[in-house]
C-alpha cells in the first residue's frame, strides 16, 4: 500500500521533479562557462535530460512496485514454513531417534538459522526505521518506502545498503539539491557503518558471515534461479546452507571457504 500510493503520487509530481532538474541542469551549464568548460549543446543534454531521468526513476518505482508484490507471496510461504518449524524436531526424533546424531545435528541446524533470521530481521527493521526518520527530517520524499527498501537490502551485506542509498540519495538531488542529497548519503553511511560493524556483530559474532566474492556469487546465483526475490533471499539462502554444512565434520571445510578470513 506504501509503494502504491508512493508511486501515484511521484507519477503526479513528475512535472515539478523534471521542472527542478531541469533548472538544475542549467545552474550546472552556468557553472562550467564560467570555468571555461562549454558542454551545452554538445550532446551533453541528452544524457541530462530530465524527461529520460524522470522516466527512469518512474520504472524503478513499477519495478519496486512488482518486486514487492512477489515478496508478499515468498513472505506468506515462509510464514507457513516457520509454523511448521515448532513441531520439526519431534518429527525428527520419531524419524530417527531422540538421542540419533542427525537428530542433534539438525535441532542445532535448527536453533542457528531461527536466531540468525531473529537478529538479522531486527536489525534490519532498526537501520529501515533509522533510514525513513533520517530522510523525514531532511525532506526527502517518500521516507517510508526509502526506509521499507533499506530493511530489505539490509539482508544483503557490503552491497546491499549501497543499492538501497542510490535512489533515495538521487530523489534528493532533483528535489532539494546537494547539499540534502549529501547530507542523506552522510546518514546511509553513518547508519550502516555503526549497524553494520558495531550493532550487528556484537550480537551476531564476527564469525557468522560470508565472503564478499561468496555474496556476490550467491547474488548472481540466486537472481538467476528466483529473480529479483532470489537475490533478496540469496544470503539468507546462502547463510542457510552454510549453517547446513557446519553441522558436519566432514562438510564444515566448506562452511570455512564460504565465510570471512577467519582470526588467527
Amino acid at each position: 500500500m506504501v509503494v502504491g500510493s508512493s508511486a501515484q503520487d511521484f507519477l503526479q509530481n513528475v512535472p515539478e521533479y523534471q521542472t527542478k532538474l531541469h533548472q538544475q541542469v542549467e545552474q550546472l551549464y552556468d557553472v562550467l562557462d564560467s570555468k571555461g568548460v562549454h558542454l551545452k549543446g554538445k550532446g551533453v543534454s541528452d544524457i541530462l535530460n530530465p524527461g529520460a531521468v524522470m522516466k527512469y526513476v518512474g520504472q524503478l518505482f513499477s519495478e519496486l512496485s512488482a518486486l514487492l508484490a512477489n515478496g508478499f507471496l515468498v513472505l506468506l510461504l515462509a510464514v507457513f514454513m516457520a509454523l511448521e518449524v515448532g513441531g520439526f524436531p519431534a518429527k525428527l526424533k520419531a524419524v530417527f531417534g531422540p538421542e540419533n546424531t542427525k537428530t542433534l545435528q539438525l535441532e542445532k541446524f535448527n536453533t542457528s538459522v531461527r536466531e540468525y533470521m531473529a537478529i538479522k530481521t531486527v536489525v534490519s527493521l532498526v537501520t529501515g526505521a533509522l533510514v525513513s526518520l533520517s530522510l523525514f527530517v531532511i525532506g526527502v520524499d517518500y521516507p517510508i518506502m526509502w526506509g521499507m527498501l533499506a530493511f530489505a537490502f539490509n539482508f544483503i551485506p557490503n552491497i546491499g545498503s549501497i543499492i538501497a542509498a542510490v535512489p533515495a540519495v538521487l530523489l534528493a538531488v532533483v528535489q532539494l539539491g546537494p547539499g540534502s542529497a549529501l547530507a542523506a548519503a552522510a546518514c546511509y553511511v553513518v547508519i550502516n557503518v555503526v549497524v553494520g560493524n558495531v550493532i550487528e556483530p556484537r550480537f551476531m559474532g564476527k564469525g557468522l558471515g560470508l565472503s564478499t566474492l561468496v555474496v556476490l556469487l550467491s547474488l548472481l546465483f540466486w537472481g538467476w534461479v528466483f529473480g529479483p526475490i532470489g537475490m533478496l533471499l540469496s544470503v539468507v539462502l546462502t547463510m542457510t546452507l552454510k549453517m547446513f554444512l557446519e553441522n558436519s565434520e566432514e562438510t564444515r571445510w566448506l562452511a570455512l571457504l564460504l565465510g570471512p578470513n577467519p582470526e588467527e
